[in-house]
């Protein structure tokens, strides 16, 4: 059984957050901390601590968290973006549940 983290609760709405997008596969939601005028994390619903630990059945999940943000981009009219994984303590990862950090200076 995998250590459950605030991202677990958050996907299975046990504590609120600010999400913004949702589908049978992803969560999207507000950082706490943002460091742009929107920063947003997008976690797959399919639990995976980190890059590091993706496997071959898991391989798919850095690329759908990609293309959904892309997809969510396109819906707002957000034109310019940045995509950030943070992969193990040393890469700045505070959270050890796979997600996709999207930032962007275009408010939504």
């Amino acid at each position: 059984m995998e250590d459950r983290t605030i991202f677990h609760k958050i996907r299975d709405k046990e504590i609120p957050a600010d999400i913004v997008y949702e589908d049978d596969e992803v969560v999207a939601f507000r950082d706490i901390h943002p460091k742009a005028a929107t920063h947003l994390l997008f976690i797959p619903k399919h639990f995976v601590a980190s890059i590091d630990d993706v496997t071959p059945e898991t391989a798919h999940l850095p690329g759908m968290l990609i293309l959904k943000a892309q997809l969510f981009a396109k819906e707002k009219g957000i034109t310019g973006y940045k995509l950030t994984f943070h992969v193990g303590k040393g890469g700045g990862q505070e959270v050890f549940y796979l997600h996709l950090h999207f930032l962007s200076d275009q408010t939504v």
